[in-house]
């Protein structure tokens, strides 16, 4: 196994999951399987509970684990689903360390930092690794382990002295350590100032770690003199000395990485032969330049309770980055606090309640992510009512999470959930949902199937006892769990695009392979909803139709098949033969 760790210094946000994401990338456009772990210093066991306006979203994992957001871009560059082990946290070790010693496992042994938590620490990371998350037996040929946080930080001391003897038992050339560092331009004078970045790679090495390469966080390209500096001070060779300038989107940052042959420095450090490995980024680069090309614009009103911190949306950008994408439409987001739709608003604030409803009057498409507690509801109804009105979807509800008193609860607390402890309580991860009719809108968007598999995150759910007045009232229960009493997927039949889910379709979205559901909310604000749906029902169409001509082929030759004589079935512009 061969391991890239990327590290951060000088400041945080600088990028080091698209980074990450963007290295695993390029490793794997060389023909290599990759996978991904990130390390959160954090004392939290998980995400779960975390604020989204501290930490950005919650990422939900197919086993349900609770997440760092950067294991949703790791997930969406490479393509491979991850599990929660590949999230270590500070509380994950900790607890691993006093389980095993409640155990007695250290057998009388006094427990410490080193070596106990530090062995900890590389045991998961071996362990980690050698799990398959491409859909593929066997461990992958690479393991990028991004470490949170910036160099220095007083909790993340323990990673980084578990990682400085992780590097030394593995091997040199089984370790390449990558550095993201910031080369900040001063207004004053314009130029590009190498000292923060000398300063971090000087701590970096005080702890034990020497950067194979260092990756400059700039606004423009590095000039050659800022390059030999660095060099220079921070004993990296010029030729491992990565820019990585403003971009006009994040798909061209492997782009970058490929242009200025970090995937050749990389497999150096790793002792893998470059000469055989070149990056097949053909498709991505086609991708990004559609991107950039894009002028007609489609708008999606954003109504939601933490529109202060775009991070808290990020798996819903980008599934409606990709749908948008993929119909050929400029996306342009008009964020709507919900809370300034209210009627207290007009009161208190009037300019921000008049801006909030032109913002939502504006779009193209209302879109209402999830969220947790009251405040904001009354708004998330108001936006709901008006997209009714103007035919955009909209259900009004009343709920015990809202109003535990309320007389008609059409929303209630799932019966096994915890009301006493919030985290990893909740009903997560992948679950089943069955379609009621492939008639529907959404099943049609799935391509006619009769059960998908999405990810859940939710203590509540549709009160049973209310699905049949729902019903009548107009609404239709489209898509059912297993059991057929929990309610999945809504929609209004006598409305263009009325969708509503449990699940999060966002978290399954990926650059070429749009949600289904946001490809359908895109495609339906810039009228290309019909065109899109018979395209699927056509392709559902020409599928069902090669297998029955594969079966009945196979019906027709069952004694050739019996025998062992039949070699195979081929295609060609006449029909399939055998």
């Amino acid at each position: 196994m061969k391991y890239v760790l990327v590290t951060g210094g000088v400041v945080s946000g600088l990028g080091k999951g698209v980074t990450a994401s963007s290295i695993g990338l390029i490793l794997k456009a060389c023909g290599l399987r990759v996978t991904s772990i990130k390390i959160d210093p954090y004392l939290n066991t998980d995400a779960g509970t975390m604020s989204p306006f501290e930490h950005g979203e919650v990422y939900v994992l197919d086993d349900g684990g609770e997440v760092d957001l950067d294991l949703g871009n790791y997930e969406r560059f490479l393509d491979i689903k991850l599990t929660r082990d590949n999230n270590i946290t500070t509380g994950k070790i900790y607890q691993s360390v006093i389980d095993k010693e409640r155990r007695g496992d250290y057998l009388g042994n006094t427990v410490q930092v080193v070596p106990h938590i530090t062995d900890a620490i590389q045991e998961w990371i071996e362990r980690v690794a050698l799990i398959p998350v491409d859909g593929k037996e066997g461990p992958a040929d690479v393991c990028v382990i991004e470490l949170g946080g910036t160099i220095g930080d007083i909790e993340s001391m323990p990673f980084i002295e578990a990682l400085g003897q992780f590097s030394y038992r593995v091997g040199a050339g089984n370790f390449c350590l990558i550095h993201v560092s910031l080369v900040p331009v001063l207004n004053v004078v314009g130029e590009q100032k190498t000292k923060p970045t000398q300063h971090s790679v000087r701590g970096l090495r005080s702890l034990g770690l020497t950067p194979n390469i260092l990756a400059c966080r700039s606004t423009t390209e590095l000039d050659v003199n800022v390059k030999e500096k660095l060099s220079r001070f921070c004993h990296v060779p010029i030729e491992n000395i990565i820019t990585l300038y403003d971009v006009s989107n994040i798909w061209r940052v492997p782009l970058l990485l490929r242009d200025q042959k970090a995937h050749e420095a990389i497999l150096k450090a790793l002792n893998l032969k470059s000469d055989g490995f070149k990056p097949a980024l053909g498709e991505w680069t086609s991708r990004a330049d559609l991107c950039d090309m894009l002028h007609e614009p489609v708008r999606i009103a954003m109504v939601g309770k933490y529109t202060g911190l775009t991070d808290s949306y990020l798996s819903v950008l980008k599934a409606l980055l990709h749908a948008s994408v993929a119909c050929q439409r400029k996306l342009c987001i008009n964020w709507v606090p919900s809370s300034d739709l209210e009627d207290a608003t007009a009161k208190e604030n009037p300019d921000a309640y008049r801006s909030a409803w032109k913002l939502l009057k504006g779009a193209d498409g209302v879109l209402v992510p999830g969220g947790f507690g009251d405040r904001g509801v009354e708004g998330k109804i108001l936006a709901a009512k008006y997209a009714r009105e103007s035919r955009t979807p909209y259900l009004d509800a009343n709920s015990t999470e809202f109003d535990p008193d309320t007389q008609n609860p059409c929303v209630i607390f799932m019966p096994e959930g915890s009301k006493t402890h919030m985290g990893g309580t909740m009903r997560l991860g992948s679950r089943r949902t069955y379609f009621q009719s492939t008639s529907s809108t959404s099943a049609k968007l799935y391509g006619c199937k009769s059960f998908i598999d999405e990810r859940h995150r939710h203590r509540y759910e549709v009160n049973p006892d209310m699905v049949q007045l729902l019903e009548d009232a107009g609404l239709s229960f489209v898509g059912k769990d297993e059991s057929g009493d929990r309610m999945e997927i809504i929609e209004l039949p006598s409305h263009p695009y009325f969708i509503g889910v449990q699940f999060h379709p966002e978290f399954k979205s990926r650059p070429g392979k749009p949600s289904a559901l946001f490809l359908g909310l895109v495609a339906a604000s810039c009228g290309q909803l019909d065109t899109l749906l018979k395209k699927g029902a056509t392709k559902t169409c020409r599928m069902s139709n090669g297998t029955s001509a594969i079966k009945a082929l196979l019906y027709e030759n069952a004694s050739k098949l019996a025998n062992g004589s039949l070699d195979g079935i081929y295609c060609n512009g006449n029909g399939l033969h055998v």
